[in-house]
């Protein structure tokens, strides 16, 4: 009788809504082993069953604060937190040579070099979105702006829900550099963010962005490349913040066997050509 290998991991924030999400797939999961759950000291969650907390059996595993407490066992951290709270991360998981996955949105430049120095130590997954259907959409975009290159104007649409805090998406921002790079032009000096007024005619190779925050919505992302007599859309819209949670599995079951670097969701899948 064989046995399946499982990878073991510690979910920080698991008390919010992506840190339930990330629960429930990991014990659900036949390739993933719930270690530690992890929460802020002052969070009403901690000293709770995991399981209680996310909305499912109880695993007979308390949400702790303290790090000193997970089980020395090899395992793979993944963080959705806010920034500061991933950066903290950060230097535990740097010190004990722990592999990290990463799906926090909004980080500032200095915050993103502080990850990239990082992952000359440990492996680390960092993706502004894990679902594979958006990574998947990535690919497409890629062929896309190479084959209709600069005459197709581009717009981006992202709508997320009303508490979401950065503006716009880190998904939305991957798709404007995805497209940017394949028309071999620089999305910061290319974006356009804001617009109001009398703007005069669009400027030639602009990428759009749009943002809406509203009521619930999950996640829902459209590039649209318009040209004279047709418009091509290419959309993902999630339903369930589990899609996020199974990709951030896959991506730590897949980064348990890697080498430090730093990786994204392409890799895991092996999308990249």
């Amino acid at each position: 009788m064989s046995s399946v290998m499982t990878t073991n991991i510690t979910i920080n924030g698991a008390g919010g809504r992506m840190g339930r999400a990330l629960v429930q797939v990991c014990c659900a999961s036949e390739h993933t082993t719930l270690l530690a759950a992890l929460a802020r000291a002052t969070a009403d969650c901690c000293g709770q069953d995991a399981g209680t907390v996310a909305g499912i059996d109880k695993q007979h595993l308390a949400v702790i604060s303290d790090r000193s407490a997970i089980p020395q066992q090899p395992y793979v951290w993944v963080d959705f937190t806010l920034p500061d709270g991933v950066l903290d991360a950060l230097a535990f998981c740097t010190q004990e040579s722990v592999p990290m996955v990463i799906g926090t949105t909004g980080l500032n430049s200095t915050q993103k070099d502080l990850i990239e120095d990082a992952s000359h130590t440990i492996p680390i997954v960092f993706a502004p979105n894990m679902s594979v259907g958006v990574n998947l959409c990535l690919s497409i975009l890629k062929t896309a702006a190479r084959t209709l290159g600069q005459e197709y104007d581009v717009e981006i649409v992202e709508a997320h829900h009303k508490n979401k805090l950065d503006a716009p998406s880190g998904t939305a921002l991957r798709m404007g550099e995805v497209v940017a790079e394949a028309l071999d032009v620089d999305l910061a000096d290319n974006a356009e963010y804001v617009r109001h007024g009398n703007l005069g005619t669009r400027k030639k190779g602009a990428i759009g962005f749009q943002s809406v925050r509203a009521g619930d919505i999950v996640g829902e992302h459209t590039v649209t490349f318009a040209g004279v007599g047709e418009r091509i859309e290419i959309a993902h819209k999630a339903s369930s913040r589990m899609t996020f949670a199974q990709g951030a599995m896959r991506a730590a079951d897949w980064l348990s066997e890697q080498p430090a670097g730093l990786y994204d969701m392409q890799d895991v899948l092996r999308l990249k050509t």
